[in-house]
């Protein structure tokens, strides 16, 4: 022992030679010393040291006083014990391994070491724990059997023995612990406590190391302390327990595993309980755990497959081969296993049934070896032969409901059966399906089906349906009726709470007082733990004893030490979520901290709160049952209860979850919708969540389930939404405006809503804004004036409301007519939706036109304007337009929207009026006659196409419109390009010429045609000379345009100006001077031939002021200075120009076919250039001599017009002329037009 007692300190592996002889001196000594002083010595270095090698010291010391010198035990123990409280995990755990071989050797230590073993039980180190709970299986067989041993039971052992079933009550309920290891050591404790508990049958198969231990058969009847049947209860209800825990959901792999091997194990060992143990595993095989990842489905499968085998082995699994080999061959095992694992049958045979355990005979035959009539009362008679437990009565009940269903799983029963089924099929095959499934073998069969029946009534078993069930619960409520009710004086009481259990902990708090006759007697001690020598017991000075008063060990808290108190208990609660929820204590839970928040001030309320929110989803259970709690509480106090409480809980809640970035999943409408009572501030928080854009439309839906959901205040509710519907947010507005147009349908809130809304829109004839509208609760004035805004609060709801009830239509024109200048600006605008929302069709709107109030025609013919905006008016319209123009109010502008569905004669009977309004409005009428309203081109059919449009313009008389109207509309005639092309122009143009008499504003057309088409230059030299024949000169004012137009059009006009006789010619000279020289210039560039057709009297009038001579002069150079092939030349253009011109002196006649005429045109145009060619060839040829025009063009041919013509005086017709060349760009603009294009088409 000397030597071993230096092994375990490094330092002498390192010493000199010297040291090491000074050691063996050392070592002689202490092999010369006795085993307490070894003992003494080997704990003084325990103390000192502080590393890995205490354990190899304190190891020695047990074997010391342990198997070498147990007489030593007792006078050591303390020291020892005392290391619980070191630091180092593996010391604590040597010491219950200590405690656990020093029990073994002498059971009489129970009662000084059961304490410190319940104190380390509950170490906070996991570790620890496990290695108690070991000790514990072991220890627990020690204590039953030292008290069965004891046939007399001092008061030391029955609290020792309390305090033992207490601390295996307190590990039962570890299978709930969060500790995965903690909770399969507790399994296997169970598993011992089960077999412990219940009585060894002649075909248990009892392992050799497990022979000698107690069980519930070696417990006489006749104990006086310790009952059989009380222990027997117990043994089952641990069993019910394991059982449970195995079905659990959240079940992990590994104690699922281990549930399994100890059942297996029970199963072998107490064959009583093969029915429980084949229910649970069929359980379990058609309920296998949503949790498990694949390849822990595998495993389960495969420890579920070998536990079978083994139980299968047992003689006792006969009556249950069926349902085994069923499992089995689900699980995918083979006949030949299962047939090799099947117990002998010759084994069978020459086991006795009624074969009974010889110590249960003999413990029949032992008497008591004393009495009292306490045990007269509890006394049993023989040993019972073993109840069913509650789980065999599952089992009953699962066999109930197979039989039921058998029958009933015909072909078309399970095809129906699997149609229903398939709706609820997951999209993906799960994991644990994938890894379960083996194909069905023998399906149909009467096997396969009895099994089917099976695995569909332990489904139902455990989801408490079929009849099995019901038949059950009847057969329970019997036997309970039947049981006889023992006084509860003369039960043991087995469980003890932890302040029993040899902790002192203050109580804070009254004691309640207990009377004479059921008190507890004092004097009966608990065992209590060994106290460490650094912390010796406090002896009193006198041998008296003192009478413990309470008073006199504790202090009274102040009041923060309560609160700190308080809240460190509730924080302990809080923090408990995890473990309660996986025990499945959550309900308590939950009704715990909501009857402690409900009781107690406001931080720790706030506690509850921030607790709450911080997880909303997963603690919702726990934010109900606190609002409902509050609200029990104001209820009880009713009518003198405040809301107060019930107010702050709810709106904390709407307000934590507003403050919440992401509520997708309608956690505020539940909370909203579960609440029982919604107050004012919580009405308010709604409110401002629905004023949330990103949230208004989860908000408005909440408000919208409380208008539904809670009838008796949806009134209340629904003013909330209409308010919104004139929010100032615009995503606001909207969404409740949709809310409210649906809800506008139901009958019973249609009367509400409408009324609100036309509350809103009688607002608009206050002279200023009510106070109502800017948040104040009385409706007074204001001083502010009335604005965009304020007015279309007024008139959002209305507007919404008005295309679904058209009746509304008339209530706003009484308002119209009250209304002030600026709100009818504002209606006028905002109308124009909800009346196209109302189509022309509508019958209230077709009253209104048809009784139109005074005051309301501009309401109207807004109405009207938007309705025909886009589409034509339909006859209806267009009929209560007309009366109403023609019987009441004979007022243009209403005629404006259906213009187009008027005739003809109507529209230009009208036009005289309609020109004089503003331009603007004059714009829009043509638009609409000319169907060119929005862009959209001819969308409608006009009454009148755009040629008989501006004729009518030009024919209306002036003494009904002044002249400028009339100029300003034909421009407006004009700006259109696309509907006023050329062909257009010269058929109207032709038109006006060939009226009698000649409209005054004829010539000005004609200039601006050929302003916008200078092509049609020939075109208007044809007009011209149309109106030379039908003497221009008579109107005045057509006289001057022609003049005017000549001006424009020279040289091109030179050719029709020759064609007036003299007196008019003479006249146009007077008219524009300029003229004369440029026009005698061209005639002096005729040929000697062409000048013989030019009258005596036009020369005449042409030379007038000029000098011959000069002329003469300037005329004979070209002629003598042209060669020798100029005379010939000049007569062959002379010739074709005669043969041009002969069979036309006068242009043809404009009724001639146009295509004629652009033949003609071509024709000409081609001998032209085909001229120039050979005038360019001969050039080339011939030395340049000075430019002269060698023939003047003929009337028919386009040439350019010089732009530096000086302009003459503008005419009074032509007064807006000027203006309507600047916007086009000024006169040089309108006299520089292209001669080159086509002939316009007539």
């Amino acid at each position: 022992m000397a030597n071993t007692s230096g092994v375990g300190d490094p330092g002498l592996l390192r010493m000199s030679i010297a040291s090491q002889f000074f050691s063996g001196e050392e070592t002689a000594e202490i092999d010369t010393m006795t085993t307490s002083e070894k003992v003494v010595d080997l704990l003084n270095q325990a103390a000192l040291i502080v590393n890995e090698s205490k354990i190899t010291i304190l190891k020695q010391v047990q074997e010391l006083i342990i198997n070498k010198d147990p007489t030593l035990l007792d006078n050591f123990l303390d020291e020892i014990i005392a290391f619980q409280a070191d630091k180092s995990v593996e010391v604590r755990k040597f010491v219950i391994g200590f405690i656990e071989e020093a029990c073994k050797r002498d059971t009489e230590l129970l009662l000084k070491l059961i304490a410190n073993l319940n104190m380390l039980l509950r170490d906070e180190n996991v570790n620890v724990v496990k290695k108690a709970i070991l000790a514990m299986t072991q220890l627990y067989k020690v204590a039953l059997q030292w008290m069965v041993k004891s046939r007399v039971i001092n008061e030391m052992q029955e609290a020792c023995w309390e305090m033992v079933s207490a601390m295996a009550n307190e590990i039962i309920q570890l299978l709930d612990s969060d500790n995965d290891g903690i909770r399969t050591h507790a399994i296997k404790f169970v598993e011992g406590l089960i077999i412990t508990l219940s009585p060894r049958m002649p075909e248990s198969e009892v392992p050799k190391r497990h022979e000698s231990d107690v069980s519930l058969d070696r417990v006489p009847t006749d104990h006086t302390y310790i009952k059989y049947n009380a222990l027997w209860e117990e043994g089952k209800a641990a069993l019910e327990q394991l059982l449970k825990f195995m079905v659990h959901p959240a079940i992990s792999s590994i104690n699922l595993t281990a549930a399994l091997g100890s059942l297996a194990s029970i199963a072998r060992q107490r064959p009583m309980f093969m029915s429980e143990v084949i229910q649970a595993y069929e359980t379990l095989h058609a309920n296998l755990p949503p949790t498990l990842a694949k390849s822990q489905v595998s495993s389960v499968r495969k420890n579920l497959k070998l536990h079978l085998l083994s139980v299968l082995k047992h003689p006792a699994s006969v009556e249950f081969q069926a349902q085994i080999t069923t499992l089995l061959m689900d699980l995918g095992t083979q006949q030949a296993e299962i047939t090799r694992n099947m117990p002998n049958l010759k084994d069978l045979r020459k086991r006795p049934r009624d074969e009974s355990d010889p110590t249960l005979k003999k413990m029949k035959m032992e008497p008591p070896l004393e009495e009292d009539d306490e045990d007269k009362d509890l006394e049993q008679g023989p040993v019972p032969t073993p109840k069913p437990s509650i789980q065999s009565i599952t089992q009953s009940d699962i066999d109930i409901t197979a039989e039921f269903l058998q029958p009933l799983l015909t072909p078309d029963n399970v095809a129906n059966l699997v149609l229903i089924s398939m709706v609820y099929l997951p999209e993906n095959m799960p994991a644990s399906f994938q890894a379960t499934y083996t194909p069905v073998e023998s399906a149909g069969t009467e096997v396969q089906i009895k099994h089917l029946a099976r695995l569909m009534a332990t489904q139902m078993t455990a989801g408490g349906l079929g009849p099995g069930v019901e038949q059950i619960k009847q057969a329970k409520e019997v036997i309970k009726g039947e049981k006889i009710v023992k006084p509860e004086g003369v039960l043991i009481k087995r469980r003890l709470s932890t302040l029993n259990l040899g902790q002192a902990i203050s109580v804070v708090g009254a004691a309640s007082p207990a009377s004479p006759s059921t008190e507890v007697p004092q004097a009966k001690r608990r065992p209590e733990p060994i106290i460490p020598s650094t912390q010796p017991r406090m002896v009193g000075a006198s041998g008296r004893k003192k009478i413990f008063r309470l008073s006199d060990v504790i202090k009274p808290l102040t009041d923060a030490q309560k609160e700190k108190l308080k809240m460190a208990a509730v924080k302990r609660i809080l923090r408990s979520e995890k473990a309660v929820a996986y025990s499945g204590a959550a309900h308590a839970r939950v009704k715990i901290l909501s009857s402690l928040v409900t009781q107690f001030e406001v931080p720790l309320k706030q506690e509850i709160l921030a607790f709450i929110l911080d997880d909303i989803r997963n603690r919702l259970d726990l934010a109900f049952a606190w609002l409902y709690q509050e609200y029990n509480t104001y209820l009880s106090q009713y009518p003198t209860g405040s809301l107060n409480n019930y107010d702050e809980c709810l709106i904390g809640l709407l307000s934590g979850l507003q403050e919440k970035p992401d509520q997708k999943d309608g956690i505020f409408t539940k909370v909203v919708l579960e609440a029982p009572l919604i107050t004012e501030s919580a009405l308010e928080v709604i409110r401002k969540y629905c004023e949330d854009e990103s949230r208004t439309y989860l908000g408005m839906s909440t408000l919208r389930d409380l208008i539904f959901k809670r009838p008796s205040r949806q009134f209340e509710y629904l003013h909330v939404l209409l308010d919104l519907s004139s929010h100032e947010k615009d995503k606001v507005r909207q969404q409740a405006l949709l809310f409210i147009k649906r809800m506008y349908e139901k009958d019973h809130l249609r009367e509400y809503v409408e009324k609100f809304a036309l509350n809103y829109l009688q607002l608009l004839v206050h002279p200023n804004p009510p106070s109502v509208l800017f948040g104040a609760d009385k409706d007074t004035e204001v001083a502010a004036p009335w604005t965009e805004e304020t007015i279309k609060h007024c008139l959002y709801l209305y507007l919404a409301l008005l295309p679904q009830n058209h009746k509304l239509i008339h209530e706003l024109a009484s308002v119209y007519t009250e209304a002030i200048a600026d709100i009818k600006r504002t209606i006028l605008r905002v109308i124009e939706q909800p009346i196209r929302g109302m189509g022309m069709n509508s019958q209230e709107l077709l009253k209104l036109v048809k009784n139109c109030p005074k005051g309301a025609e501009t309401l109207v013919t807004r109405c009207l304007h938007s309705l025909t905006d886009k589409v034509p008016p339909s006859p209806e319209l267009v009929k209560r337009v007309r009366d109403l123009y023609n019987k009441r109010l004979p007022d243009v502008r209403f005629l404006i929207p259906v213009l187009n569905g008027l005739e003809k004669k109507e529209v230009i009977q009208a036009l005289p009026k309609l020109i004089k309004l503003n331009p603007i409005v004059v714009k829009e009428v043509f638009n609409r006659l000319l169907g060119t309203q929005h862009g959209e081109g001819n969308s409608t059919v006009s009454p009148l196409n755009p040629g008989e449009l501006l004729i009518a313009l030009h024919n209306i008389d002036s003494t009904k419109c002044d002249m400028k109207s009339i100029i300003k509309a034909t421009n407006l005639c004009f700006a259109e390009h696309n509907v006023y092309t050329s062909e257009v122009l010269a058929v109207v143009m032709q038109q006006l010429m060939e009226q009698n008499p000649l409209p005054m504003l004829l010539m000005r057309t004609v200039i601006q045609s050929l302003t916008m088409y200078p092509r049609l230059g020939g075109f208007v030299m044809n007009i011209l000379t149309r109106l030379i024949l039908k003497q221009v000169w008579k109107y005045p004012k057509v006289w001057e345009g022609f003049i005017k137009c000549c001006q424009r059009t020279k040289p091109q006009s030179f050719q029709v100006i020759l064609q007036l006789p003299p007196q008019q010619l003479s006249a146009v000279f007077e008219k524009c001077p300029e003229l004369r020289e440029p026009l005698l210039a061209h005639v002096r560039s005729f040929t000697p031939h062409q000048q013989a057709h030019i009258p005596n009297s036009t020369m005449a009038i042409l030379e007038a002021t000029i000098k011959q001579e000069t002329e003469g002069k300037e005329l004979q150079p070209p002629e003598e200075g042209r060669g020798g092939p100029a005379p010939s030349r000049t007569k062959t253009l002379r010739r074709e120009r005669e043969e041009d011109t002969e069979p036309q002196p006068l242009l043809p006649r404009v009724s001639q076919d146009m295509i004629a005429l652009r033949l003609a045109q071509e024709k000409a145009l081609k001998r032209q250039l085909e001229e120039e060619q050979k005038l360019k060839q001969q050039q080339q040829q011939q030395p340049p001599r000075p430019a002269a025009s060698p023939t003047p063009p003929p009337a028919e041919e386009l040439v350019d017009l010089p732009e530096d013509v000086p302009e003459a005086e503008t005419p009074t017709i032509f007064i807006s002329m000027q203006e309507e060349e600047e916007s086009f760009g000024g006169e040089n603009s309108l006299l520089d037009f292209s001669l080159e294009g086509p002939w316009p088409n007539k």
